[in-house]
């Protein structure tokens, strides 16, 4: 049993008894950190054309969709257990018209000077701006489709980490 709880106490999250907590992280130096993630949202042509056009009933998708990734991201700590929560000293939400896919591309970049990281921020930034999107314009269409959200980058801290250097 020793031996099975020394494994447990090497898990950051988990304790000696394997229950999760929250990281310790006030040893560590506060150092600027940010994070870029991405996403997109498929759909029909037909709905591309009148979410682009503004001939969605209920109003400004794009915008509403920006806007929520941001608050998004300034309530991760509420939404996913153990996150710290961060002084967030911005976050960029960017909704691109991709007419080839046809839909969006997602982009979020966040950045703190904290002790910890802001990845999950970026993610959840682009996770809700592209829920947000869906619930805007499915009335339009149901199979809209959220995919391919993922980390491309993160600076600051121990270790800077992109999709070109992955570990």
């Amino acid at each position: 049993m020793q031996e099975n709880s020394e494994n447990l106490s090497a898990l950051s999250h988990l304790d000696d008894r394997g229950q999760a907590q929250m990281v310790d992280v006030s040893d560590k130096a506060p150092t600027v950190r940010e994070a870029i993630a991405i996403g997109r949202v498929k759909m029909l042509a037909e709905t591309f054309n009148a979410i682009q056009a503004g001939n969605v009933p209920k109003g400004d998708v794009l915008g509403t969709a920006r806007l929520a990734g941001i608050m998004a991201a300034k309530q991760t700590a509420s939404l996913i257990p153990l996150c710290h929560p961060l002084p967030l000293h911005k976050i960029e939400v960017q909704v691109t018209p991709d007419p080839q896919l046809p839909g969006y591309q997602l982009q979020a970049i966040v950045k703190t000077k904290a002790e910890t990281g802001v990845e999950m921020e970026a993610l959840t930034a682009v996770s809700v701006t592209a829920l947000t999107l869906y619930d805007m314009a499915k009335a339009l269409e149901k199979s809209i489709q959220i995919e391919a959200i993922q980390l491309v980058s993160k600076t600051g801290g121990k270790s800077d980490w992109g999709v070109g250097n992955r570990k």
